[in-house]
Parts: structure tokens; C-alpha cells; sequence
């Protein structure tokens, strides 16, 4: 009877370990498969020759919206499985104030149907990278899965560019800026979300070096950085070895409060040298001393629109992502007719405001710009200041310089927002729990 047991037990646990490893299987199978999807979407390698086109995004189809959705689903299910600890942390009043104020934007939209539509993915984009960060059960896990996910990336953008550079490097045919002709953007639309998500790359790749694999972690800075370079990016670059530079002073300067200066004091003046520059005749003069186009690529021309735009509706704004590419943008005056073609002011905090007001641009910069870093300061404090941190810290920085002169805050599934969503909510775990080797 008790060999009866015995064999009973050892099935049992056979069993067990199978239902263990299938789920691993599905665990780093859904967080590679989202970061993949984030990244290179479900249409890339757009042809932009397309005279039909006219949004290379890609959270305008039904797919995309049903792929999240079900995505989303599966992910915080399997989250709440092994840590609803971890998913209860998220109902922290940073995130409950912006979330109840981003509800109250879409009914008071101006265009509710469009506010709806798009708020409705980026929800469920949000709740993916919430649930995914918590889906590996070690450090060694996700910098596997990491590696993985951007060599894939990787490879499928060189691939690109081997054998569909048509569809891979702008060219002068393209019925927008064919005056990028030339440059690299692979499976993006754009050359600069190219370099953006290239320059995030090698905050990942410096990340995995420090980890120990060494052979993956080399690969994808080589190769990143080569795309980067043929990108011919400007802003992503520059911002990518500011980054560098200033979070590796963070080993030196301690303090909470003078790591918040040395942080956000080149986000404030990347803003007054840009936007700045159209509502302070001071800082357009001062810009003009320095070696920098001054209309920022003709980025002043979309900055003045906005901010006259957005005086109209300084409390609440036009409603959540309901702005540009609305019908709120339509019978313009003699001069403006190029408004309606814009996607975005380059400008996330700009544009933030345009969709939410200046009570919805305040409760994002106090849960995008100052939770993370002190969530990045309880994590230094609590032991959890390793290589992780370092490199969430710099992709959280990155994203926050670069939306002085790109916007992807609140973008649906663009794949930069993704990603400095990633580093949002992995700094707030790391802030609360002790992250296993």
C-alpha cells in the first residue's frame, strides 16, 4: 500500500513539475511576445511611397486593438496568479489621480468617439507592461528574456535592410520628408523611433553586459549602435550619452534631493531651449547663439499652433488624444491647413496638455517624472541598485528628455511609450519588493 503511496506521490509530483514548466513557457513567451508586439507591431516595414497613407502608427486597426486587448487579459491573469501583491501596489494614488483624470478627459472630450477609441488601447497597453514586468520570478529571468526580445528586434531590422530597403530606408519617393531619403528606420515608420528605441537598446544591452552575458549583451549594443548611427538621428544620440553621463553620477550624489536636480534640470532646460523658445523672446535669442537649427526641424511652427490652441482650453483640455488627427483640427485659416495633416506636436508635455489640460500635465509629470525617481531612490536604498535599476533608470530618463522633442507619452502602442512604461513600472516594484537573483 505504501509503494501504492509512493507512486501516487511521484506522479503527483511529476505532474507538477510539467504544469511548473509549461507555465514558464508561457510566462516568457507572453512577455517576449508583448515587448516584440510593442515593438514591431503587427504592420511593419510600412511602405511610405503609399499615396494612401497618411498614419504610419499603428493603433488605428482592429487587430492591434484585439491583439492588446486579449494580451492584456492573459497577462494580468497570469500576474494576479503568481503576484497580486505586486499588481495591488499599482493602485497608489500617483497612478489612481492620473487614471481618474484621464476618465474624466474622454467625457469631457470634445470628440468623444475618437477619445474612446484611443484610450481603450492605451489602457490595455498600460496594463500589459504593468503585468509583464511582474511576470519573471528572477533577475537572470527577464535579462533572458530581454535578450531575446532585442536580438529578435534587432534581426528583424537588419533583415530589413538587407533584402526590403524599399520598405526599410526612407526614400526620396516617400510622400512625406523625402528629404530623408537614405536614412534607416527598419520596422518603424520613422527614422526617429528608430534611433529612439535603438538608443533604449543600449541602455539594455550595457544592462545585460553587467549582468554577465557577455556574448548577447555585446551583440546588441554592436548592432544597435551601428542602426543608430545610420539612422542619422540627432535628438536620440546627444540624449542617449547625456543619459549615460548624468545617471552614472548617481553612484556619487546620494541625496534624494540633489539627484532630483542633477536628473530633471536638463529636462527643464531641453524645454525652455525648445518650446520655450516660442513663448520667451529671451530664449529665442539665446538659442540663436547656439549651434542648433532654430526652428528645431520646423517643430516652432507646430509648438506656436499648440500653445495658441491649447489657451482656449487651459482646464481641461480638447479630451483625451483628441486633438490632432480629429475633427477638433479642421476649417483652419489661410496658412494653417497643414495642421490638419500633423499627428503630433513633438511635445509630449505638450501635447499632454492639448488632450488633458494643465490638472492632467501635472498629474503626469508627478507620476512619470517624480514617482519613478523616487521609486528609484527606495529601490537604491533597499539593497535592489544593481545593474536592473541602472538601466530602467536610463531608459526612464531617455524617454523623459526625448519628449521634449518627440511625443509618445499616452501613444496608444507606440513602441517608445511602451518601453518607458516598462521602465516606470519595473522601478515602482523595485521600490517594493526585493528583487531575486
Amino acid at each position: 500500500m505504501s509503494e501504492l503511496v509512493t507512486s501516487s506521490e511521484f506522479r503527483a509530483v511529476l505532474s507538477g513539475m510539467r504544469r511548473q514548466q509549461v507555465m514558464d513557457i508561457v510566462r516568457g513567451a507572453a512577455f517576449i511576445g508583448a515587448v516584440l508586439l510593442a515593438w514591431i507591431s503587427l504592420r511593419p516595414f510600412v511602405d511610405l511611397g503609399d499615396q494612401q497613407l497618411k498614419d504610419t502608427t499603428t493603433g488605428n486597426e482592429a487587430p492591434t486593438y484585439i491583439t492588446f486587448g486579449c494580451l492584456a487579459v492573459m497577462t494580468v491573469a497570469l500576474a494576479m496568479r503568481d503576484n497580486m501583491r505586486g499588481i495591488a501596489t499599482l493602485l497608489s494614488p500617483p497612478f489612481m489621480l492620473f487614471a481618474a483624470w484621464l476618465a474624466i478627459t474622454v467625457v469631457l472630450s470634445l470628440d468623444p468617439g475618437t477619445s474612446i477609441r484611443r484610450v481603450s488601447l492605451t489602457v490595455c497597453v498600460i496594463g500589459v507592461a504593468a503585468a509583464i514586468m511582474l511576470l519573471p520570478k528572477s533577475q537572470h529571468e527577464l535579462m533572458r528574456w530581454f535578450s531575446v526580445a532585442a536580438l529578435v528586434l534587432l534581426v528583424v531590422c537588419y533583415l530589413g535592410i538587407l533584402f526590403a530597403p524599399q520598405l526599410s530606408i526612407h526614400l526620396a519617393s516617400d510622400t512625406q520628408e523625402p528629404q530623408l531619403a537614405g536614412d534607416w528606420r527598419g520596422a518603424f515608420g520613422h527614422k526617429n523611433m528608430a534611433a529612439g528605441i535603438m538608443a533604449m537598446l543600449l541602455f539594455i544591452g550595457i544592462y545585460i553586459v553587467r549582468s554577465g552575458a557577455w556574448i548577447s549583451g555585446v551583440a546588441i549594443l554592436a548592432l544597435a549602435s551601428v542602426f543608430l548611427l545610420n539612422t542619422s538621428g540627432k535628438s536620440a544620440p546627444v540624449l542617449a550619452i547625456a543619459v549615460l553621463v548624468v545617471t552614472s553620477l548617481t553612484s556619487i550624489v546620494r541625496s534624494y534631493g540633489l539627484r532630483m536636480v542633477m536628473l530633471v534640470t536638463p529636462l527643464v532646460v531641453l524645454n525652455l531651449l525648445s518650446i520655450g523658445t516660442v513663448i520667451s523672446p529671451l530664449f529665442a535669442e539665446l538659442v540663436q547663439h547656439l549651434p542648433l537649427d532654430t526652428s528645431f526641424t520646423g517643430r516652432t511652427d507646430i509648438w506656436t499652433f499648440a500653445l495658441q490652441s491649447l489657451q482656449e482650453r487651459l482646464p481641461t483640455g480638447y479630451g483625451f488624444a483628441a486633438f490632432w488627427g480629429s475633427d477638433t483640427v479642421r476649417s483652419l485659416p489661410e496658412g494653417k491647413e497643414w495642421a490638419e495633416t500633423a499627428s503630433h506636436s513633438h511635445n509630449g508635455y505638450l501635447d499632454t496638455a492639448l488632450g488633458m489640460g494643465l490638472p492632467g500635465l501635472l498629474l503626469l509629470i508627478f507620476a512619470v517624472v517624480i514617482t519613478p525617481l523616487r521609486d528609484f531612490q527606495l529601490a537604491d536604498e533597499g539593497g535592489n541598485n544593481g545593474p536592473l535599476a541602472m538601466a530602467l533608470l536610463r531608459i526612464w530618463l531617455f524617454g523623459l528628455y526625448l519628449s521634449s522633442l518627440e511625443s509618445f507619452f499616452l501613444d496608444r502602442s507606440d513602441p517608445l511609450w511602451f518601453t518607458f512604461l516598462l521602465a516606470v513600472f519595473g522601478l515602482h516594484y523595485l521600490a517594493r519588493f526585493k528583487a531575486v537573483g
